[in-house]
């Protein structure tokens, strides 16, 4: 950050600046009248003493609020190593980029939604997590089961995910126990019902835990009911479960035609609808179609704020089949299955992959029922719009991911481009966004 930087416009240090400059050439004028005129009691005394006064409050108070915007910007980063009066001013400038970052709400669960999260955090602060509390499997669903809690696996990758800490502690919160009674559970789970245990809500707790790891952005339960996923197959079976939905579809040879909630249509948490109404882009997935997207979007309340929203409204679709979900999906079939049950015209944009996949990587997926989900545009409504790139990331244990930079500065375009340009009061934020865009 160079000098020129300060007079970028706000970073809301340099109106407080101005503020102080004010009061003090008020403070002088004052102070500088009641010396140089001496002890003659008169209404100019009473006047030069208001001026006086005045100029000592405005520079208090500009000093405040400089402070506040500066601690402000600070809060919330991961300071590390030597502070230099460069690094600082570099810190509070990517910061207020960062404040000033568009308004996302990302909608889903599992690995996917974590892992975009972590590229979304470098564009903006403003980030909404809405998750599904669905899950009754693995170390979630014993403690659900245990302690009578939500199911915490999905939001602790989240939270996670949107943390600033020491890599550390994101070790120490993926940790899973390897042998004895708490064998495959994961610390950060545990930590999660620790934190249920001294907070008055899960809600709380969750807010508690962010502090705790200087949470980029806000992860929200899509509600705070005991919910269970069910699905119908196409064989007219009825599954409960989340983890049993899959195990059943294989077990039948049979494909699901919908999943829907019990209790039926619960109560949306306030803050994740309030998080919909504001956005400025909406984007569902990636993750499980049926048991990780699906759950959120089936509370009819949360469907209709994400319709009737002026955001922009993203699908972003998994790079591969998953067995037991959705064997031989094409792209348009994952599109048909969330019309299916939300209705017509909840996504106007698809982010999709059209990168090969290496073929030892590849085959250990094929043999595992796993196929590359094939775009199939000639299906597709000509109103979606489709953005194909090749998003394949292998991380280091030959997982196949989302190539998390790549997708997260597409997003930023299509906000540019589409988000931004309906409110000319974001101006500014148009233009900072795009000077990230263009570092990144």
């Amino acid at each position: 950050m160079n000098f020129f930087d300060w007079f970028k416009p706000g970073l809301r240090i340099k109106r407080w600046v101005l503020m102080g400059l004010l009061g003090i050439t008020v403070f002088v004028l004052g102070i500088s009248k009641l010396l140089f005129r001496g002890p003659i009691f008169d209404l100019y005394l009473l006047l030069y003493l208001y001026f006086t006064v005045i100029g000592i409050i405005i520079m208090y108070a500009s000093l405040k609020l400089e402070l506040k915007s500066i601690l402000t910007l600070i809060s919330g980063t991961n300071i590390s190593g030597k502070i230099t009066k460069q690094s600082l001013t570099d810190l509070l400038y990517e910061q207020r980029l960062l404040i000033r970052g568009p308004r996302i709400v990302a909608i889903g669960g599992g690995t996917g939604l974590s892992t975009m999260l972590r590229g979304l955090k470098d564009y903006t602060s403003n980030i909404c997590a809405i998750v599904t509390v669905a899950d009754d499997g693995g170390g979630s669903g014993v403690l659900r089961d245990t302690f009578g809690m939500l199911p915490p696996g999905d939001i602790r990758n989240c939270l996670v995910a949107l943390a600033h800490t020491e890599p550390v502690m994101e070790e120490l919160m993926q940790y899973r126990f390897k042998e004895g009674n708490l064998k495959n559970q994961s610390f950060g789970n545990l930590f999660i019902a620790a934190m249920n245990g001294i907070s008055s809500s899960f809600e709380e707790a969750i807010k508690k835990m962010s502090d705790v790891l200087a949470v980029t952005g806000k992860v929200y339960p899509v509600t705070l009911n005991d919910v269970t996923l069910c699905a119908k197959l196409s064989n007219g079976a009825v599954v409960e479960g989340e983890s049993n939905i899959p195990l059943e579809c294989i077990k039948n040879k049979s494909k699901i035609e919908k999943v829907y909630l019990k209790p039926d249509n619960p109560k949306p948490l306030d803050d994740a609808l309030f998080a919909i109404d504001n956005a400025d882009c909406i984007i569902i997935g990636p993750g499980s179609l049926y048991t990780s997207i699906l759950p959120n979007l089936v509370i009819k309340e949360v469907a209709e704020r994400v319709k009737n929203s002026n955001a922009i409204k993203i699908y972003v679709s998994n790079i591969m089949t998953q067995p037991g979900e959705t064997d031989g999906y094409k792209l348009s079939e994952h599109l048909k299955a969330i019309e299916s049950h939300c209705g017509s015209n909840i996504v106007d944009f698809v982010i999709a992959n059209n990168g090969i996949i290496p073929e030892k990587y590849f085959k250990k997926y094929k043999d595992d029922s796993q196929d590359m989900v094939e775009v199939d545009k000639e299906n597709i409504s000509e109103d979606i719009k489709i953005i194909l790139d090749d998003y394949i990331y292998i991380n280091d244990l030959g997982l196949l991911r989302h190539d998390t930079k790549k997708l997260s500065k597409t997003i930023m375009n299509l906000i540019l481009k589409y988000g931004f340009p309906k409110n000319k009061k974001r101006i500014i934020d148009y233009y900072y966004l795009s000077e990230k865009v263009k570092d990144r």
